[in-house]
């Protein structure tokens, strides 16, 4: 995949009806937004639109409504919050693309900004209907797509309307695709993934693609007791997913053909069972990695383990990560994770957190603005890692 791709700066917006995809999907609680942290991201590029006297029609999804009308998740509060940060008023369409959003997107002047409504709210959206996707760009000259957290969906609002307008990235997705893209393409060396998270299944692929590219690989969280387990090791009453082992087989001799380094944990924090509630109090004792009791459950890497994934981050030029070393959520079990961002935050190289729960992780624990790049998109950020070709980001225009 083309990561070279036309932004906003590479094309004249002034005088144009500019449909921008953003990813306005926030949490909501009693019809009040809890986190505004994806609306505050998308502002740069609204900001441009609207200084460049565009005319700025702003669509997005909002939960899983299935293609029904449902006034929770309408996004008038939305609207009501940009308006609040960008000082002047976003007028608000009753419909996606239906008479309500042509006859106001069709009176607006330069520099004014509408939001549609929930493009979910449509059951062609998720289908990619050519019909839809058509109805949207009837409303607007340019497409910009700034919504990397829905870039691997081929949906009518995130790809389809790209082949009827041109299509260009916003600020938001072109930092995730050239920092992202570059990191994937042409790192800087020593390059080290570091892969943490519940299940092998869901990093597969990302596994296999990242040991084409990496100098070394580390392996923590639920995740590794399958590769121990492959390597001969009893779990215990780990995690485990037996159809897995002898892929894990497969790919620690994988790693040695290609002699990319493959780390996993040496030593693990046990207890009896996992924590119920999930933060709540806990006994844990630390055990050789080799040595895991059979009564007792692996829930977080050892000290031992956070010292070696440490040396092996500190002399990296590059650190992709995506996943928790153990259950974060509990303050006992947290301590290999913030060991991990912490060794990420220290470094001297460009450090890359794959979204989702490892992102969650560094914004609980303060490490944020120590790290080069929080990508916004968990399920997107996979994907890029697996070097996949996301539709959202291919339907782009190449420089």
């Amino acid at each position: 995949m083309n990561y070279n791709k036309k932004s906003i700066e590479d094309i004249d917006v002034a005088g144009k009806r500019v449909l921008c995809r953003c990813d306005f999907n926030v949490p909501t609680k009693n019809g009040v937004i809890t986190s505004d942290k994806r609306i505050v991201a998308a502002m740069p590029t609204i900001k441009y639109l609207v200084d460049h006297n565009a005319k700025v029609i702003l669509c997005s999804h909002m939960g899983k409504p299935k293609g029904e009308w449902k006034p929770e998740l309408s996004l008038k509060i939305v609207a009501k919050r940009i308006s609040e940060l960008l000082g002047k008023e976003v007028i608000m369409a009753a419909d996606v693309a239906g008479e309500d959003a042509k006859a106001k997107a069709a009176a607006l002047k330069n520099g004014d900004v509408m939001l549609l409504e929930n493009t979910r709210f449509e059951k062609g959206e998720t289908k990619n209907d050519p019909e839809l996707s058509k109805a949207l760009a009837s409303l607007a000259d340019v497409f910009v797509n700034d919504a990397f957290g829905t870039a691997h969906r081929a949906h009518s609002s995130t790809a389809g309307v790209a082949d009827y307008l041109p299509a260009v990235s916003g600020f938001l997705v072109q930092k995730e695709v050239s920092i992202m893209g570059k990191a994937l393409s042409d790192p800087e060396r020593p390059f080290v993934a570091v892969l943490g998270g519940a299940k092998v299944s869901d990093k597969l692929n990302v596994i296999n693609n990242l040991l084409e590219k990496v100098d070394t690989l580390i392996i923590g969280g639920g995740m590794a007791y399958t590769f121990l387990a492959a390597k001969g090791y009893a779990v215990g009453k780990s995690l485990l997913d037996e159809s897995k082992i002898d892929y894990c087989k497969d790919m620690m001799a994988k790693a040695e053909a290609k002699g990319v380094k493959l780390l996993l944990p040496v030593d693990v924090v046990v207890a009896d069972s996992f924590p119920d509630p999930i933060d709540g109090p806990i006994d844990v004792t630390t055990v050789d990695a080799a040595a895991i009791p059979a009564d007792k459950e692996g829930l977080d890497i050892g000290e031992k383990t956070c010292a070696l994934f440490a040396s092996a981050v500190k002399d990296a030029k590059t650190v992709v990560w995506n996943g928790p070393m153990g259950v974060f959520e509990n303050p006992t079990l947290a301590k290999g994770t913030i060991a991990m961002a912490q060794a990420l935050a220290d470094s001297s190289a460009t450090t890359i957190v794959g979204g989702g729960d490892s992102a969650a992780a560094c914004e609980q624990l303060g490490f944020a603005d120590k790290i080069t790049h929080i990508s916004t998109g968990g399920g997107a950020a996979l994907e890029f890692l697996e070097g996949l070709e996301l539709p959202g980001i291919a339907c782009l225009e190449d420089k």
